[in-house]
């Protein structure tokens, strides 16, 4: 073991003990709270470090909360085996079954020649897409459909090693920021957003209008959707290239055999999975069991039924669970299982109970703070989980000051949608797939300071002179 690896391994149970030990207890009441931030310490210290692999990271809520009892182990388990994982599980699968038929190799030509080779363009592209899809959809749902169509353009252009492609790895990365920002325009964009609607329904005695909340936040989107974009071309060169032109492109579409049977089987499987995934709402009361999750496991399943020209099977599961992105998996139910323990352990209305006690007063200062917890809160624990916790304090905290909470609680949504540093929830797919938890962290740090204060900015400009703002 190399002295540097050693030295890795011994800070994240020191950060640990630290944390666990060190954090006051006039704040955080129980140990088991100050264990379950010393737990996410230890997992974001060595996700990025890397002395061990990512995966057997993600196991460490299981080992310690064994040990120290941090809340109820059957809850920290059942991320490990969560609707989620199922649907990143049925979509590895059926990616698998692209590689296998050479179906990757005729997506990812058919996105060069449509989009061209230009890599700001690529990026804008898969950028505007994502955000688009996960403002009407589940960001876990749309993220773990387009990163593999993404991976599958980045193989065939030779950038498959996403952890040594600056292109693969931006590219992965934008995915990851787009579908996490695209939940913040509509109330379907995740659980987090209905959260925030039922206590605006019970603020105001009213249905909330969906529409409503997409004029509201529409500024919001505008702001980060440019700052985000622009954020990640601003160390990509003019003309940057993926390799040819986009005629060069069309030519090597055009060289492509015939699709075969088995091609279109597993197009038409992952088609299938995906729309109905995206249009539950038509169904819902029909087959109020069919969830998205289960959807593509059903068409997983089926994918093993694929035979070649041959009559052979084409999916045999030896050769199957040897391609399936077992780490992806697991390092997304680790930063669920985290989550889990800073809500169970009583940690997370500790930090709630730390913004009431604040004094703050309703300016500038609040709409910082709000931000910046909130966004801070969903990079260590699930966007759901931090609404759950952090839109009641808010409401408490400004109708204790006297203030009309509405406002304050369309800012706090800002910051449950937003988070950018961490393997945690979505982030864990490109991670997944080779993105380097070190650079996420380094980029996604530069990113939070900046929405920070964009988000303050513009958040204080809305509240005090868009009276609709304050309004549902």
């Amino acid at each position: 073991m190399n002295r540097k690896r050693a030295i890795h391994l011994v800070i994240g149970p020191v950060l640990f003990a630290l944390f666990a030990f060190g954090l006051p207890a006039s704040v955080f009441e129980s140990f088991a709270s100050r264990a379950a931030i010393g737990t996410v310490a230890w997992m974001a210290y060595w996700w990025v470090t890397g002395p061990i692999d990512y995966a057997v990271t993600a196991f460490l809520p299981i080992a310690l909360n064994a040990v120290f009892q941090m809340t109820e182990m059957s809850g920290v388990i059942a991320n490990y085996a969560s609707e989620t994982i199922l649907l990143l599980l049925g979509a590895s699968i059926l990616t698998v079954s692209w590689e296998k038929t050479g179906l990757d190799k005729r997506i990812a030509a058919a996105f060069l020649k449509m989009v061209g080779s230009d890599f700001r363009m690529q990026l804008v592209f898969w950028f505007i897409l994502s955000a688009l899809l996960s403002a009407v959809l589940p960001n876990a749902v749309v993220c773990a459909t387009v990163t593999p169509i993404a991976v599958s353009m980045l193989n065939y252009i030779g950038e498959g090693d996403i952890a040594k492609s600056k292109v693969g790895s931006k590219l992965l990365l934008s995915i990851a920021y787009a579908t996490g920002l695209g939940g913040l325009a509509s109330p379907l964009g995740g659980a987090m957003n209905l959260v925030t609607v039922e206590h605006l329904q019970q603020l105001t005695g009213q249905e909330y209008i969906y529409v409503d909340w997409v004029i509201r936040f529409l500024p919001i989107m505008v702001v980060l959707m440019i700052s985000n974009i622009l954020f990640m071309l601003r160390d990509v060169k003019k003309g940057t290239s993926l390799g040819g032109t986009r005629e060069y492109f069309v030519e090597q579409y055009k060289k492509l055999p015939k699709m075969s049977f088995e091609e279109k089987m597993a197009l038409l499987l992952f088609v299938l999975a995906t729309v109905l995934s995206f249009t539950r709402q038509f169904y819902q009361a029909y087959l109020p069991g069919l969830k998205p999750a289960y959807v593509f496991i059903i068409c997983a399943i089926i994918s093993f039924l694929i035979t070649d020209s041959n009559g052979e099977r084409l999916m045999l599961w030896n050769s199957v669970q040897k391609q399936i992105v077992w780490e992806l998996i697991y390092i997304f139910a680790g930063g669920l299982a985290a989550g889990t323990l800073i809500k169970g352990s009583g940690a997370a209305d500790a930090i709630g109970a730390m913004v009431a006690d604040m004094n703050l007063s309703g300016g500038i200062p609040t709409i910082f703070v709000i931000i910046t917890l909130t966004l801070l809160l969903s990079d260590v624990t699930s966007n759901t989980a931090t609404a759950a916790v952090a839109i009641p304090v808010v409401i408490s905290v400004v109708q204790g000051i006297g203030l009309n909470p509405i406002p304050f609680v369309y800012i706090a949504s800002v910051g449950v949608n937003l988070s950018y540093m961490l393997p945690t929830s979505i982030r864990a797919i490109p991670v997944g797939y080779g993105l380097q938890p070190k650079y996420m962290l380094k980029e996604g740090a530069k990113m939070t300071v900046m929405v920070i204060v964009l988000m303050t900015i513009v958040c204080t400009l809305l509240y005090r002179y868009w009276p609709a703002f304050s309004t549902v």
